[in-house]
């Protein structure tokens, strides 16, 4: 193996490199197509280079591998392994993909966004790239459904056009729930094999296949690569992916999304292949598919439509020879997967030439092309003759060996006499749909509305020629020109030594070779009869996949409104209700189980703790009491947080006592100041039952709330806790435990709670935006102006406030405080200037954009986690440098405060944008 230190510079740049396009595309706002084509057209050559710089190595035979811990709790870590197989997909994903920007240039229009068409090309670009290239299961799915969802984004491209919408939607339906199975099918190899690592996973094929969970886990991985490849019976989707750009579709079913499926065939082969299961699902799916893709792409009366159920055809093909178990079969499949890229291609980018200069890609109104346009029409003969596998050209080589192996099926359930037989049949239906595709440059005059069709512009068919020439090299020379590549990267997917077989043109008058000539001469009949009966002019009816999808779909709607119509009311305590007696069910459920006891905190005992509970009890029962009349039940809930604060405080616990002080301290102003905009006091309830159900909910929630704390304060003394005592020190550096635990043990868990901050802070900024002062505030009450005391109070605690507030936050890693309680700090003494002084003169002096400050502290949390890849280390690891400075000492800087500082950042931003907004209303009020 090589040294990691070698592999990691080049392997990690040629995974990064697409990303990087898209990320610099993003930041270019008025980039236009020729310069976003550029970026995104280097993104995929700078992954190219890199890959060549790491060939010498894959072809030596080695397995390049590179690792960083990310979460190895669950078995996640950032693992990349690069074999003569993923090289080998790799090089398709970045060869074509180049290609495809160069003729996508090219192929928009100059209304079309290009900026968000590359970003999102080079985006699916590096998911591919992750999905072939991770050494990880789980990083795989996590790269295998950024696919879906990027490939959602291109096919809906025309966001304007209804068939692009329904396309998108309809490939993210399927290829999403096929996604979520997989999960599930890894989630179980990985708990057989007892790891995620594919090099694990891959060695544990005789444990995987004798345990009792193995047929569960390959039905989930089988949905999971047959929905993305478009098999039987989730064939349907595919087609209607044709409403995106025509670029789109040539990457989408030539190199990347839809050979995912086939790609993790071939990956787990070693694992899962070798059971009378996967010989019967597998194969009986991909003929199945061969055959249904096949006979409908005749049939098709769009260019794009025959190249799709052309494309559904192959991959069923492929399927099938994965199917079959033998690692002659895999040498066959990995060989169409090559061919089938470069035909294919070419072949899409020739029929967006034709609806680029033409208009149209009806069959019924395209004739006699070649006239017009002789190169094109030139290199679209030769890729569809590659299709029909027609000797001398790359398609043939790959059917041979396909109808070869079709010959030495296992005699199981008299497959080995159907599968040959219906092999060429498929093998006819190609050879029918093939010429078909051809007739579009022969015969006839084209029904153009736009005046005659001509040559492209000459850099547009660049990429088609540059296919074309490999079909023509690969079929003429196929030891020279693929042998090496074909060996690499079939025996990375087999994993063992290749079996003996020879590249050539001609292997003698055989069976194989009859049944291609069968294929042959019965295709051009088939074509012949049909074309004469005019059945070909016919339009296609809809599948039954996309009636059954439809109808699905409709069953879901139907369902969704009824439980909508019986749950719906316009009254948001019904909402709530709901959602405590949830919330209830599931803690009895949890309840029933039991948890042992353990010994008491004591608080309970003493006589503050009896005196704070005391309180706290007559305070809850006053807003029970008296909850109608709004603002004394504001006040009595807020003397029950000061309870818990002063709680927390006796229990030793300063900063959770500082933070729930502050937190109600702010909930309690903005409360007082959303209560001016509601009646004075609740409206009686007029229905007895209700309140009575209303009664009986709060009560169950104020029992199940209590029993939880009790629980918590039983429990056993023995917790993580000790750990976290021991090493805040040493590893987070920092004395205050609970500090360290938020920026470092569990940053996660805060990088998340932030988030939702923020998310919080701008749903209620938009909901206030669009509030109507003139509808909010009660009749006849106008707005009174600040008392002189409050003005000169807030004239002196502003400056204060923010002394406190920095000095929170400095002090936060060692001794209570951080940037949470900072943040609350410092917006306490921000709302007394803004009530002190009025909104305006608030804004005036404070003209901070507040939405601003919560996007800047997410990005600096998430970069200063990312900062930690740079040195090897897991997301979000923290260190603390300790530096000494002349006249100053020794100074601990601990990178935690970056991440700390983007907690301030956020947590100010959202409570500052509510408050800013609130009081805005009290300044357009017409009375004000």
């Amino acid at each position: 193996m090589r040294d990691l230190r070698m592999v990691d510079p080049m392997l990690s740049l040629m995974l990064a490199a697409p990303f990087l396009a898209a990320f610099l595309l993003v930041l270019m706002p008025g980039a236009g197509r020729a310069r976003s084509a550029l970026v995104a057209g280097v993104g995929a050559l700078v992954g190219l280079t890199a890959l060549t710089a790491l060939a010498p190595a894959v072809f030596a035979g080695e397995v390049l591998r590179t690792s960083v811990e990310w979460m190895p709790q669950v078995g996640l870590a950032l693992s990349l392994r690069l074999d003569g197989f993923a090289w080998m997909f790799a090089l398709l994903v970045l060869g074509i993909g180049a290609l495809v920007v160069l003729y996508a240039h090219w192929y928009l229009a100059e209304d079309d966004p290009p900026r968000r068409f590359f970003a999102t090309l080079s985006l699916f670009m590096g998911a591919m790239l992750g999905v072939v290239v991770s050494g990880n299961l789980l990083l795989m799915v996590v790269f295998w459904e950024l696919t879906s969802i990027a490939s959602f984004l291109l096919i809906g491209f025309w966001n304007g056009e209804r068939d692009a919408r329904r396309g998108a939607r309809m490939a993210l339906a399927i290829t999403g729930a096929g996604g979520l199975a997989l999960l599930a099918g890894v989630l179980m190899l990985g708990r057989i094999a007892g790891s995620f690592e594919l090099d694990v996973v891959l060695a544990s094929a005789e444990r995987l296949q004798a345990h009792p969970l193995y047929l569960p886990a390959l039905a989930c991985v089988l949905l999971g690569a047959f929905t993305k490849s478009a098999q039987f019976p989730f064939h349907f989707w595919l087609p209607h992916a044709m409403a995106a750009p025509t670029p789109v579709s040539a990457y989408l079913h030539s190199a990347t999304m839809v050979k995912c499926g086939v790609f993790l065939l071939a990956r787990l082969h070693p694992a899962l292949a070798g059971s009378e299961e996967w010989f019967l699902v597998v194969s009986g799916i991909g003929l199945a598919t061969l055959l249904v893709g096949s006979f409908l792409a005749i049939f098709q009366q769009d260019l794009k439509g025959l190249l799709a159920y052309s494309t559904i055809s192959h991959l069923g093909l492929i399927t099938l020879l994965f199917g079959m178990g033998t690692p002659m079969a895999l040498v066959a499949g990995v060989f169409h997967i090559l061919n089938h890229a470069t035909f294919k291609a070419s072949l899409f980018m020739a029929a967006g030439i034709i609806d680029h200069e033409t208009g149209t890609r009806d069959f019924r109104r395209l004739h006699g092309l070649a006239k017009y346009m002789p190169i094109t029409a030139a290199l679209a003969v030769v890729a569809s003759l590659a299709m029909a596998g027609v000797p001398l050209f790359n398609g043939f080589l790959s059917k041979e060996m396909f109808l070869t192996e079709t010959l030495n099926v296992p005699r199981v359930a008299g497959l080995h006499l159907l599968i040959p037989g219906l092999s060429v049949l498929a093998a006819a239906f190609s050879v029918a749909y093939s010429i078909r595709f051809i007739k579009v440059f022969f015969g006839g005059e084209p029904k153009c509305e736009g005046g005659m069709p001509h040559e492209p512009p000459r850099f547009m068919r660049v990429p088609v020629e540059v296919l074309v020439l490999i079909v023509l090299a690969v079929g003429l020379l196929p030891n020279l020109t693929i042998g090496e590549l074909l060996a690499v990267g079939a025996a990375g997917a087999l994993g063992a030594p290749l079996p003996e077989y020879h590249l050539a043109i001609w292997h003698g008058f055989n069976l194989p070779f009859v049944m291609s000539l069968l294929g042959l001469v019965g295709g051009a009949a088939l074509w012949a009869v049909l074309h004469r009966a005019g059945a070909l002019h016919e339009d296609p009816r809809a599948s039954y996949g996309r009636r059954g999808f439809d109808r699905f779909v409709a069953a879901l709607v139907a369902v969704s409104r009824a439980i909508t119509r019986r749950l719906a009311v316009d009254r948001l305590p019904a909402y709530l209700g709901w959602m405590v007696l949830v919330l209830i069910v599931a803690a009895a459920v949890a309840f029933a189980e039991g948890s042992p006891a353990g010994p008491r905190s004591g608080i309970e005992s003493t006589p503050t703790g009896i005196v704070l509970w005391a309180i706290g009890l007559a305070a809850a029962l006053a807003v029970a009491v008296r909850y109608r009349q709004r603002v004394f039940a504001v006040l009595a809930a807020g003397f029950v947080g000061l309870v818990v604060a002063l709680t927390f405080l006796v229990l030793s616990a300063p900063d959770l006592a500082l933070t729930q002080l502050l937190v109600e301290a702010l909930s309690l102003l903005l409360l007082l100041l959303a209560l001016r905009y509601l009646p004075q006091e609740a409206p009686p309830e007029r229905r007895p039952l209700r309140a009575a159900w209303h009664g009986l909910l709060a009560v169950g929630s104020g029992l199940g709330v209590g029993a939880l704390a009790y629980a918590l304060l039983t429990r056993p003394s023995t917790s993580i806790s000790e750990y976290y005592l021991r090493t805040a020190v040493p590893e987070g550096g920092g004395t205050n435990v609970v500090n360290v635990i938020l920026v470092d043990y569990r940053a996660l868990d805060t990088l998340g709670e932030i988030s939702v901050v923020g998310i919080v802070g701008l749903i209620v900024a938009a909901l206030l935006a669009r509030a109507r002062p003139q509808a909010l505030a009660p009749e006849g009450r106008g707005r009174r102006r600040p008392t002189l005391m409050l003005q000169v109070a807030a004239q002196w605690l502003l400056p204060l406030g923010m002394v406190v507030s920095v000095y929170f936050f400095l002090r936060g890693h060692n001794a209570p405080g951080g940037g949470f309680i900072a943040a609350l700090a410092l917006v306490s003494a921000l709302y007394l200037h803004t009530v002190g002084h009025g909104s305006a003169q608030a804004e005036k002096h404070f003209p901070l954009d507040w939405t601003a400050w919560i996007g800047w502290g997410l990005l600096l949390a998430i970069a200063t986690g990312l900062g930690a890849f740079a040195f090897g280390h897991p997301f979000l690891t923290s260190s603390t440098p300790h530096l000494t400075l002349p006249l100053i000492g020794e100074l601990h800087l601990a990178s935690a405060m970056a991440f700390d500082t983007g907690v301030y950042l956020v947590v100010t931003g959202s409570v500052m944008l509510t408050l800013v907004l609130l009081t805005r209303l009290l300044r357009s009020e017409p009375n004000a």
